[in-house]
């Protein structure tokens, strides 16, 4: 297939930069999604044939390249610092690390062009923070962005909010993902721990994922869902495991809601911090229990589904793949779970079949995802 986009009025092949934030001390690149969306956004860009190369930028925190050895151990391409990119690159993508707008109008001056690439739900992120005087994120700078970048889950609440407060065009691409990362992350794993669904317990443990720190993504739909399943199969589930809740447990009105549900009186949930995904499935858990609100792509899903884990979902956006309810509806939800439960060790090989025809279509390296990132690159030098 021929991956050459429209050249436009490109002078040559291009030097792309993506900026990443990088502070002091440890860091590590499952902290959150977006440090593996930059790697795998870079692995794209060395795929692309307008790209001559490519790079991260070390941006936003107090760490130098040098603070990220271990961090980026992993990184396919050089991280180098905001000096040199100023100076070195044709396109800079605003990724992990906000770009101050003073770098923005001055690199645009030099001549280069400037993405906002957006991969979080910055309308609801945003109001939160304001609402409840929470620490900023993502600013509104009035930085002169060429164009703004954001992912198909986010055309419903995003689109028109980037439109209005950037004042430039929005382009939907689309999401990207490779196991690399996992793999090599699942090599790393204690001696006799493994990645992967291991089919035949007589009960399943349910993990459940959600950071808790934004109404988009939250264990209350998933912890109401194991409720109605345990409620109408007791023998169901051995244990439910809330992840990310530990700053919770505390809260009078999480304390409240959690002491009504069975699975709580009935000694069967834990609330914890946040640990490694893929350590944690290995050891403690059977099935993943999902909700996202307006937040319907993330990677959570797809190293459940790389793993063979079942992933008991509300996302439209991930085709035929796990068990999927809809909306906030937890009854649905625990209608899934025990339907997951009574399919999933005798239909496991059709599982995995669908989950990797899915994740296929999420590669950096596929051609289709090339060249629609091609052709936004191209875009920028077709712009009045």
């Amino acid at each position: 297939m021929n991956l050459e986009p429209n050249r436009g009025a490109l002078p040559r092949k291009l030097r792309v930069g993506v900026s990443i934030y990088v502070r002091k001390g440890e860091q590590s690149v499952w902290e959150n999604g977006i440090y593996q969306n930059c790697i795998f956004l870079v692995m794209l860009l060395m795929r692309s044939p307008l790209v001559e190369a490519t790079c991260l930028v070390a941006g936003g925190g107090d760490g130098r390249p040098e603070d990220a050895k271990n961090f980026l151990a992993d990184s396919p391409v050089p991280l180098i610092d905001m000096d040199t990119a100023a100076t070195t690159l044709d396109v800079m993508i605003e990724m992990s690390a906000q770009l101050s707008h003073e770098w923005v109008v001055a690199f645009r001056e030099r001549g280069g062009k400037i993405v906002s690439m957006r991969v979080g739900n910055d309308y609801v992120i945003d109001i939160e923070r304001m609402i409840f005087d929470k620490p900023h994120g993502l600013l509104v700078s009035a930085a002169p962005y060429h164009e703004v970048w954001t992912l198909p889950e986010y055309e419903n609440t995003c689109v028109p909010y980037y439109t209005s407060t950037s004042r430039c065009p929005v382009r939907v691409v689309p999401h990207l993902w490779s196991p690399l990362m996992l793999g090599r992350e699942a090599t790393r794993l204690p001696e006799g721990l493994s990645f992967g669904y291991r089919p035949g317990r007589r009960r399943w443990r349910a993990g459940i994922f959600e950071p808790n720190i934004c109404m988009v993504k939250t264990s209350f739909i998933p912890l109401l869902s194991c409720e109605a399943a345990h409620r109408a199969n007791p023998d169901l589930l051995e244990h439910v495991w809330a992840y990310n809740t530990l700053h919770l447990k505390e809260h009078v009105n999480f304390n409240g809601f959690a002491r009504s549900l069975d699975i709580v009186k009935h000694g069967l949930s834990s609330f914890e911090g946040r640990f490694p995904f893929c350590r944690i499935v290995a050891e403690q858990v059977d099935a993943v229990v999902s909700h996202h609100w307006e937040n319907a792509q993330n990677y959570v899903y797809y190293e459940a589904l790389y793993g063979g884990y079942p992933l008991i979902h509300n996302s439209h956006l991930i085709g035929d793949c796990g068990y999927r309810y809809h909306d906030f509806d937890c009854e649905e939800g625990g209608q899934a779970l025990q339907r997951a439960f009574a399919e999933h060790d005798t239909c496991l090989d059709a599982y995995r079949r669908t989950a990797n025809a899915f994740l296929r279509g999420l590669d950096p390296e596929n051609e289709d995802n090339v060249r629609i990132y091609s052709d936004a690159l191209a875009a920028l030098y077709e712009q009045v």
